[in-house]
């Protein structure tokens, strides 16, 4: 297994591990599930999901090039 290290800010980190305890999970339980859940979607779901949000911002895309 390898291990990957993130940074959070520290607003982001108490929501995860809030979020973690409601559930009953570690943290990093957490952060596992949730890649392994954005890892099985489908191709199709992920690039509607990419295309709405990019679509979305647009404008505040162009206004930060």
């Amino acid at each position: 297994m390898t291990a990957l290290i993130i940074n959070l800010p520290n607003d982001r980190m108490l929501t995860l591990q809030e979020r973690a305890e409601e559930l009953g999970i570690t943290p990093e339980e957490l952060v596992c599930i949730s890649v392994e859940e954005l890892l099985s979607r489908p191709e199709d779901d992920f690039q509607h999901a990419l295309s709405y949000v990019l679509r979305k911002n647009a404008a505040l895309y162009k206004r930060l090039d």
